[in-house]
């Protein structure tokens, strides 16, 4: 069962700010990333320091790397769901 992804109002609003190909990009990889996502897959880019598991007051969620993007989620396994929290520039997502 493929997952899918549900946008969190801040991240939509967020995600709204940037121009047009750059939101495309994240987009377009975000899809990606989902129609591809599995356990192996998530630990390949995890070894390649794609996606990372947050520590702190993000414990919980993970961290999507996409060249000078983040995207902040968090897995929801019972509805196979990768609900985005944040995506900003990597100065300011923390």
């Amino acid at each position: 069962m493929p997952f899918s992804f549900r946008l969190h109002p801040a991240a939509k609003k967020e995600l709204e700010k940037f121009d047009l190909p750059i939101k495309r990009f994240i987009l377009t990889s975000l899809r990606e990333f989902i129609d591809h996502y599995d356990p192996i897959y998530e630990r390949e880019l995890m070894h390649r320091s794609k996606i990372k598991k947050l520590k702190g007051e993000w414990e919980g969620y993970y961290r999507l790397r996409l060249r000078n993007y983040r995207v902040i989620y968090e897995k929801i396994d019972e509805e196979l769901v990768i609900h985005i929290v944040r995506v900003a520039h990597r100065k300011e997502v923390y």
